[in-house]
């Protein structure tokens, strides 16, 4: 039988939103207010709590790891993938992938391949919709650039959306990661850019669903 596991980010939205609801209610029905009012209130707690535990799901997840392979970062829907500059470590035209999580995905982060972590820069910015085309320029962002010890490498730029106010970066400069390692989280609505050497082979195309950790999207 599956355990479901829930996500450390998320204790205080769950503990607080169960305390909230239990102390509110105890509070409505001490008061004396309308019962149907009441009934109201706590159907619409429920599906809160139902939306908030199912947020912060924290899947077991175990990576193919096959070292020729980049893995999607996070759970979501490819809504771009284009060619760009990449100004802030490489310097070079690079393939960008980028991957929408809604509020009903799972909102880990994956490293998509082995590396080491060479440069790391969170900048502040604005909450546009995260599958906004400029969301990439204009968003809060953290960048993150592995290197592979032959040269070259990819990078990472987890994004704010409208909703999520909060990244989450697990990594230091140079860390090693693995595929699969967990690396981040994002709360609520984001997305997630993959930038890919030109020679990888993309794997995937917009409008299709992948799963963190576990869907190939570039092969190289």
């Amino acid at each position: 039988m599956a355990v479901i596991r829930f996500h450390p980010e998320g204790k205080y939205w769950i503990g607080g939103s169960l305390a909230a609801g239990l102390i509110g209610m105890a509070l409505w029905f001490f008061l004396g207010g309308p019962v149907w009012v009441g009934v109201a209130l706590g159907l619409g707690w429920l599906v809160w709590m139902a939306l908030v535990l199912n947020f912060f799901r924290y899947p077991v997840r175990t990576s193919p790891g096959d070292p020729s392979v980049f893995y999607a970062p996070c759970d979501g829907k490819v809504v771009s993938i284009h060619r760009t500059f990449e100004p802030r470590y490489f310097h070079t035209e690079m393939r960008q992938v980028s991957i929408f999580m809604s509020p009903l995905d799972v909102h880990v982060n994956w490293a998509p391949a082995a590396g080491r972590v060479v440069f790391l820069h969170h900048t502040p910015g604005l909450y546009k919709v995260a599958w906004h085309p400029k969301s990439s320029l204009l968003n809060e962002q953290t960048f993150v650039a592995v290197g592979f010890d032959e040269g070259g490498g990819y990078a990472l730029r987890q994004i704010a959306g409208f909703l999520a106010r909060r990244i989450k970066t697990y990594l230091t400069v140079g860390e090693r990661v693995r595929p699969g390692q967990e690396v981040g989280f994002i709360k609520f609505g984001s997305r997630v850019d993959v930038l890919l050497p030109l020679s990888a082979e993309v794997l995937v195309q917009p409008g299709m669903r992948v799963r963190g950790a576990l869907t190939p999207i570039a092969r190289w």
